[in-house]
């Protein structure tokens, strides 16, 4: 009966030994059905490119929204089911379990060492910051005020004065710049700090992209002259331009700010975007900011010269987040889940023996074993799923989830071979290989899957941007989810008009909904002599990215 087979005509001339036996054999009739159910699945699966056929709606292993019908469920079954994060009982703050966890670490270390590189050491301050502290620069504190998540209490007596948990760190670090900058001899001060952050965000939060409290690297420098000031901004930028492309086969767009998205208090703030395409917005994936000498006039942060003058300091803030695995997840994940990065993926080849039916040991699994020694001898990362309670099919189907980029697969028909199968996650490329070649051929395949996925990703980012020289062309294109680019003014006034335009626009009946803003200023500029702005029509100083926006 559980297998959904009626037996009850069966039972009526049995006698009353196969009736006390009837029990067990729809037991084990109903576990034949289930493995058999697995397998067809598994079958499916590999068979049907982003198949997201379940058996049971119930079941909630896999991922069973698709990516580009629905984005945002898309996007909560593969964290929540690949085991990247967990809901804490705060809404808006997350758990960064092992598997996406360990994506930061090994970010945070490649940071490390490249940030070292550019002469900056690592420190870290307190996360409390005074209210007098907070409130020094009214312009940077306006820019996070509605924000700032305030320690009013300590048990149940009331503090005197309210402190600040850290929106960020220029308040905390620049008091004791002053302190520590005397002489031009003590410059440049570059000081780094790994920590958290907290912003009491109201405005949807969503685990990796806009939480109320996040992890990041800050780093803070001051320098004699404005032109070290900005060696040092755009060398944190490249740093982290090559963090996505060389870690995260991210590719990235290099730009400046406008006078309205800049950050708050800063001269001039260096940006990195991204573009998701099923959704058709960009996302700020890191930033770098020329200070200039605000803070240091506030903080009174001041050098002497070798001629006894003194002078204010010049200052740079720059930082990265774990927003960076959100915006991965988006940009690379499918239908069957993650796709990992070969360079971050916590395990980089997952070795599955697959039992023989004939014999109770067809070697397969001693050797998967064998082979993943080779491997983690040379420094990849990998492991064998010798689990005897999941079928093949199922494990298939599970370290696909999780975004694994190989499977190497070990049969009885292999291990007659000396052969084994390499499976690519980014498309499901399979390929047989000799066993003695696996050390090379797994290393050429991991580079190869990072090249691809590079490649992949810039080619649809290109395909999302359309150059544009009038207004009427700019709500047919985001519609189709496309990034605009454009001739641009520059003013603050049209920046503010173009959003208030096309957010009604998108409210008036779309399917799609949000304002486009401005997301920067590409470093990459078309020729632009003669053109007027896209939707004032006065002339343009430079073409700007625009577009809807996380």
């Amino acid at each position: 009966s559980q297998a959904g087979i009626n037996t009850s005509g069966a039972n009526a001339g049995v006698t009353p030994m196969l009736r006390r036996l009837l029990p067990a054999f729809r037991v084990l009739l109903a576990q034949r059905y289930s493995r058999c159910r697995t397998a067809t699945e598994a079958f499916l699966q590999r068979s049907v490119p982003g198949s997201s056929r379940r058996w049971d709606k119930a079941d909630t292993k896999g991922v069973s929204a698709s990516k580009s019908q629905d984005f945002a469920a898309w996007y909560t079954q593969v964290i929540t089911r690949a085991e990247m994060i967990e809901y804490h009982d705060i809404s808006g703050c997350y758990i960064l379990r092992p598997w996406s966890f360990f994506i930061w670490e090994e970010i945070s270390r490649w940071l490390d060492a490249g940030i070292k590189e550019l002469g900056v050491e690592n420190a870290y301050f307190p996360c409390f910051v005074s209210q007098e502290m907070l409130e020094a620069e009214q312009t940077h504190l306006e820019g996070f005020a509605p924000e700032v998540a305030w320690v009013t209490k300590s048990g149940t007596s009331q503090l005197q004065k309210p402190i600040a948990l850290r929106p960020t760190s220029e308040t905390i670090m620049y008091p004791y710049f002053a302190k520590w900058i005397r002489s031009h001899r003590d410059l440049p001060l570059k000081i780094n700090q790994w920590a958290n952050i907290v912003r009491w965000e109201f405005r949807q939060p969503t685990p990796f992209l806009r939480s109320r409290e996040f992890l990041w690297q800050e780093g803070h420098t001051a320098h004699r002259s404005e032109s070290e000031a900005l060696q040092m901004v755009e060398a944190a930028l490249e740093l982290y331009a090559r963090a996505y492309s060389e870690l995260l086969a991210v590719p990235v767009i290099k730009g400046m700010k406008s006078e309205e998205e800049k950050f708050a208090g800063s001269v001039h703030s260096q940006t990195l975007e991204v573009f998701i395409p099923e959704t058709g917005r960009g996302i700020q994936a890191a930033t770098s900011h020329l200070l200039g000498q605000r803070f240091a006039e506030m903080f009174n942060i001041q050098f002497e010269d070798d001629l006894g003058q003194k002078h204010y300091v010049h200052q740079t803030s720059w930082g990265m987040t774990t927003r960076c695995l959100g915006i991965s997840i988006m940009v690379h994940g499918d239908d069957k889940g993650l796709v990992l990065p070969p360079r971050v993926a916590p395990i980089q080849v997952i070795l599955i023996p697959i039992a023989s039916r004939k014999s109770a040991d067809s070697g397969a699994e001693s050797k998967c074993h064998e082979l993943a020694q080779l491997l983690k001898a040379q420094g990849i990362r990998a492991q064998v799923d010798d689990r005897q309670n999941y079928t093949a099919g199922w494990k298939f189907n599970w370290w696909e989830l999780k975004g694994v980029p190989l499977r190497l697969e070990v049969g009885p028909q292999d291990m007659a071979r000396k052969s084994c199968c390499l499976v690519r996650r980014l498309e499901g490329a399979r390929k047989d290989v000799p066993q003695s070649d696996v050390l090379s051929a797994v290393t050429a395949e991991l580079g190869k899957i990072h090249s691809d996925m590079l490649a992949k990703a810039t080619k649809e980012r290109d395909d999302g941007i359309k150059q544009v020289t009038h207004w009427s062309e700019v709500m047919p294109l985001l519609k189709q989810k496309k990034l605009i680019l454009a001739p641009w003014c520059e003013t603050a006034e049209s920046e503010i008009q173009i959003k208030h335009r096309t957010k009604e626009a998108m409210e008036d009946g779309a399917a799609l909904t949000g304002a486009m803003k401005s997301l920067c200023i590409p470093s990459d500029q078309p020729m632009l002599a003669g053109s007027q702005c896209f939707f004032t029509g006065a002339p343009a100083k430079r073409w700007g990215l625009f577009g809807r926006s996380y």
